[in-house]
């Protein structure tokens, strides 16, 4: 899963603006359409991904002002972006 946002860099948040899915294409992952195991009875390889991957927050405007969260009074549960 991708989520395409706002960087704001002074406060360092992540606003998102519209996510999509990208299939990843490994033969050994459970959530791709190349799963080289019939997924029907279910999976039984150890060797498969079981997990999806965390989103990847890809930043695709940049902002010079802080968030409108931090602008109100602080930051509130908006998803920093430093890791």
């Amino acid at each position: 899963q991708i989520i395409d946002g706002r960087y704001h860099t002074p406060c360092g948040h992540f606003v998102s603006m519209s996510t999509r899915v990208q299939d990843c294409l490994r033969p050994n992952c459970l959530f791709s359409r190349r799963h080289m195991h019939p997924i029907a009875q279910g999976c039984k390889s150890q060797s498969c991904v079981r997990l999806m991957a965390l989103p990847v927050k890809n930043p695709i405007r940049l902002s010079p002002s802080v968030c409108s969260s931090c602008q109100i009074g602080g930051p509130v549960a908006v998803g920093a972006m430093k890791s």
